[in-house]
């Protein structure tokens, strides 16, 4: 018999602690402030003693409260995610003060390494996040004293279910407190009971919008069976993790905004994630020289898969710390990927010029002098990068990653229409006729990268990313790996059931 409420939390518990998550208590919560004080200033004390030593002295016995009012208005001026992201300085002194330290790429990195190790994770159960009302939230998981994760579990045995929580997440959880306030604390709620698990970034009351974050059964919705375990065992054995969670804060979180404005917070899907994380545990065995085939369906967020995986691959490295990839170049039609790609590689990757954009201004010589100066991400579209592939092929030393987005040129912008009817299909044999009819319009970037590479033996210095909904034959020999039955198979699917 599955665990009822109480002992799932239980069990969630356990198995945290069990991976080094120390174990929290609600009254160890500062609620003026929304955090675990005493975990940041430890934090601190074991990393950045000497700069938290010369800020004490410049501060006075008040310190504690000065240094936590710097945090908050650094929140106020520049949002969570980027502070928490970029740290704090203060004015009076030289230096920044880290919040966090993510498990560093390079193993020659002996201090990071020390520093990462010193990270607090903490779990607590019932927390009392308010000093107005008696509320508390089943379950928080803070990073050095900031809570970044909040989880509502119900158990079927007590007739509640993931719906219940989403219902009480928009009902009982008043998105105007401190604890809730867009981009100022919490980074995703999580939904979850012994089968399913939901998330949203913002809480917005009875407007709040909650998004699955399965695994996908058997191609479609919900969760596969696990022997023994609740079919969700794998958000706190997989994504909650230590290093998981670090990962995340890194390298995928980020603000999307309209003009100047916050739009919402991306948190990824449980297929991106995936997906992206595949990606990299096949290129550190096979290094450069495999194709990859990722068949997502409209409405699966492809762009930010897209975004994920270029920022990831341009900072590749095997383990004997050399870049897998000397460039990263992105094949796209679109102009909405090349704004959301460069906002959010900027966000994940504070550095201007990380991103190199080929477009119709211009010319193929633009494109040959960013791939000889191993520009990091270059993006360009298909009619560019033919001219640029035998400049490519060129540099057999050095090696390539190409993205390819599968963008129909007659249906480019962010084929919103397409979108909105994919996601107004309601049966599969609607979504497949809809594809197919897509397919006939005109050659996609796909189509025409099939062809190029058709006419080439010398391309194993070059990895091929091609990210499509619906892969015609061609595409998924050209793409696909063989497997066991002797057929080309795609790498990654998230397919048009599981959206539907």
């Amino acid at each position: 018999m599955l665990p009822k409420e109480k002992n799932l939390e239980e069990s969630i518990e356990n198995y945290l602690v069990s991976i080094g998550y120390e174990q929290g208590h609600s009254q160890e919560f500062d609620l003026s402030n929304c955090l675990f004080t005493e975990d940041l200033f430890r934090f601190l004390e074991n990393t950045q003693k000497e700069l938290l030593d010369e800020f004490k002295y410049n501060r006075g016995s008040n310190y504690k409260k000065a240094f936590v009012d710097l945090v908050n208005s650094n929140i106020r001026a520049r949002g969570f995610i980027s502070v928490l992201r970029n740290g704090v300085e203060d004015m009076m002194m030289n230096g920044r003060f880290q919040l966090f330290y993510n498990k560093p790429n390079l193993t020659t990195n002996k201090t990071d390494y020390e520093n990462y190790k010193q990270n607090i994770f903490k779990v607590t159960r019932q927390l009392k996040y308010s000093d107005k009302h008696n509320n508390t939230l089943d379950m928080v998981l803070s990073l050095n004293g900031f809570p970044l994760i909040v989880m509502e579990l119900k158990n079927q045995f007590t007739n509640q279910n993931v719906y219940n929580a989403i219902k009480q997440f928009k009902e009982d959880r008043n998105p105007k407190e401190s604890m809730f306030e867009f981009n100022r604390r919490v980074l995703v709620y999580f939904a979850v009971d012994t089968d399913e698990v939901y998330m949203t970034t913002e809480l917005k009351g009875k407007n709040t919008y909650f998004l699955p974050f399965n695994k996908g059964n058997n191609r479609g919705k919900g969760n596969p069976p696990v022997e023994g375990k609740e079919k969700t065992s794998y958000l706190w054995e997989e994504i909650l993790t230590k290093d998981s969670l670090l990962d995340i804060v890194k390298r995928f979180y980020f603000i999307e905004k309209d003009g100047t404005k916050d739009r919402r917070a991306i948190f990824p899907r449980f297929h991106q994630l995936d997906a992206v994380r595949k990606i990299v545990s096949d290129l550190k065995i096979n290094k450069a020289g495999k194709n990859y085939l990722i068949q997502h369906s409209a409405g699966s967020g492809k762009t930010n898969t897209i975004a994920w995986t270029a920022h990831r691959l341009s900072s590749l490295h095997d383990e004997n710390n050399d870049a897998i990839f000397d460039s990263v170049i992105v094949v796209t039609d679109r102009k909405v990927l090349d704004k959301q790609l460069q906002d959010a590689i900027y966000q994940l990757e504070h550095k201007h010029g990380l991103v190199v954009k080929i477009d119709d201004k211009k010319n193929s010589s633009d494109l040959a002098d960013a791939i000889n100066n191993r520009a990091k991400i270059i993006i360009t579209t298909i009619q560019k990068f033919q001219y640029a592939l035998p400049k490519i092929e060129s540099h057999e030393k050095r090696h390539y990653a190409v993205i390819i987005d599968e963008a129909h040129s007659s249906t480019s912008g962010e084929n919103m229409n397409a979108l909105k009817e994919t996601l107004a299909v309601k049966t599969l044999e609607e979504a497949k006729k809809f594809d197919s009819e897509l397919e006939k319009e005109e050659k996609s970037s796909i189509d025409k990268m099939n062809e190029l590479i058709e006419k080439r033996t010398n391309l194993d210095h070059i990895s091929f990313f091609a990210f499509t909904a619906t892969p015609k034959n061609k595409t998924m020999q050209v793409f696909g790996r063989i497997g066991e039955d002797g057929l080309p198979h795609e790498f990654h699917l998230y397919s048009m059931k599981q959206a539907i």
